[in-house]
């Protein structure tokens, strides 16, 4: 693999605050997933960095690894009001934590909103790398779910 990072693009005809109080939400996160890894969250919506939430997960919906359900804590490692938020995905489960990032930019344009969404595996760490499982997500869910965002803000 010769990127560890996937960003893609979409404008959405919302404005960036209609966004980003979604992407604040943990349920907006289940609602908007593409992958159906996602299945429920628990807690309140994210206000800054270090701020965190619980995702119930189910890996069997990627097929690829039989890790069934479990939960990860998701914590936000950037946040910017209405312009920026990234997080990393957290669980005692998984020592060291993996340490894999993704976000959100929003950027504010004359129809609405240029969104960036990224899937960011370059600060992997190496017990993971080695063991050949990343990415996790294609290029194309980060796509689908900006697809799935525009329908859900428009």
């Amino acid at each position: 693999m010769t990127t560890e990072r996937f960003e893609v693009r979409r404008e959405i005809a919302a404005p960036p605050a209609r966004i980003f109080s979604l992407l604040c939400d943990p349920n907006g996160h289940v609602a908007i997933d593409s992958s159906g890894m996602l299945q429920a969250a628990t807690g309140d919506p994210v206000a800054g960095a270090g701020d965190s939430f619980v995702v119930h997960m189910d890996r069997e919906a990627l097929g690829d690894l039989p890790m069934g359900r479990y939960d990860v804590t998701v914590v936000i490692t950037g946040f910017e009001q209405d312009a920026f938020i990234e997080w990393t995905p957290t669980s005692p489960d998984f020592v060291p934590s993996v340490n894999h990032h993704y976000g959100y930019r929003l950027r504010p344009t004359t129809t609405g909103t240029q969104v960036t969404s990224y899937y960011d595996w370059s600060r992997i760490h190496e017990r993971y790398r080695a063991a050949g499982v990343f990415p996790i997500l294609q290029e194309s869910a980060l796509r689908a779910t900006l697809g799935i965002l525009a329908r859900t803000v428009e």
